[in-house]
């Protein structure tokens, strides 16, 4: 049974939307419910909106953490030439559900208005494939990347990684194992509503129990499908759920969004306040009213435009010479 905690309210446009997005994204996803949410959660075909928007689409293949074959697509604007900045995506989907094109329509800005090559990846997901697969296969595609830069046409210090819930969670990961490893130099770190902690141990995950996107249960049932049984243990790798790295230093700038009226609010605010903390550069917004992904679900509210709006200005100064 949901516990009754007291929470933000949320925005009045964006709760009129929730019980449209109930139908294809209930509050409460548990274990019986992954193969649902792989079909209803599954992106559209997308080769309209490319011809539409001028995007020339490529698929590639590379070798993912184990050797094993991850596929990622590769694409930029037609109407760009010279050496471009480039962004890695991590798609949503709370690392069980998903795809490389899940909620890319975002993001696509980045490439017809900025310039940017946009790789994303079909990283594997849990539970069939656990930590480390989904983190090592997003690193695997940051090495293919800088391998290919010339063939590419992307610039070495133009690499921004980026994502989304799940994603962003894992797009934290990879920069902690990018400076740790001394991997690719990244110039920057989009983080939409980062699934950062395994504990859920915070407030704001006990607010949203039952109700709005993603509650509890769900962030239990995907970390759980991650991790396992050491869900929650001193085993868990910073890589995994970020939350749980010691040393924010050196870090590239991060851009921080979340809603207020979501669970993850206050590991994202945590994990912003931590960056400030050990010296680095982190813009954080906090969307009054915003439950979990409402710039996917609810793109044409108030507060989803805001949100596109304010990100892609920050991706713009990111990649600008």
């Amino acid at each position: 049974m949901a516990r009754a905690v007291p929470h933000p309210p949320f925005d009045a446009e964006l709760k009129a939307g929730l019980a449209v997005v109930g139908g294809m994204f209930p509050p409460t996803i548990t274990a019986d419910l992954i193969e649902f949410m792989r079909t209803s959660y599954a992106s559209p075909p997308m080769d309209e909106e490319f011809d539409r928007r001028r995007i020339a689409a490529n698929d590639v293949t590379f070798p993912g953490g184990d050797g094993a074959a991850v596929n990622a697509a590769v694409l930029r604007s037609r109407d760009f030439s010279g050496p471009r900045p480039a962004v890695l995506y991590a798609h949503s989907g709370g690392l069980m559900f998903g795809d490389m094109f899940s909620g890319l329509d975002l993001v696509l800005d980045w490439v017809t208005e900025l310039g940017a090559v946009l790789v994303t990846v079909d990283y594997r997901l849990a539970p069939e494939y656990p930590d480390p697969y989904p983190r090592e296969d997003m690193y695997a595609a940051l090495e293919w990347l800088a391998a290919h830069l010339t063939d590419l046409n992307v610039r070495a210090d133009r690499i921004l990684v980026a994502g989304a819930s799940s994603g962003g969670g894992l797009a934290a990961g990879l920069a902690l194992a990018a400076r740790d490893r001394g991997g690719p130099r990244l110039c920057g770190q989009v983080l939409d509503y980062p699934m950062l902690d395994d504990r859920c141990m915070t407030a704001s995950i006990e607010q949203f129990d039952g109700i709005g996107v993603w509650d509890r249960i769900s962030n239990e049932t995907g970390w759980t499908a991650l991790l396992g049984e050491q869900r929650g243990t001193d085993l868990v790798s910073p890589y995994a759920a970020p939350a749980r790295a010691q040393n924010l230093s050196g870090l590239p700038p991060a851009f921080i969004d979340v809603g207020a009226a979501e669970i993850f609010r206050d590991e994202a605010i945590d994990y912003a306040n931590r960056i400030w903390q050990a010296g680095g550069d982190a813009e954080l917004h906090v969307w009054s009213g915003a439950f979990h992904a409402c710039d996917i679900f609810a793109p044409h509210t108030s507060v989803g435009r805001s949100m596109i709006r304010t990100r892609n200005t920050w991706v713009e100064k990111i990649l600008a010479d």
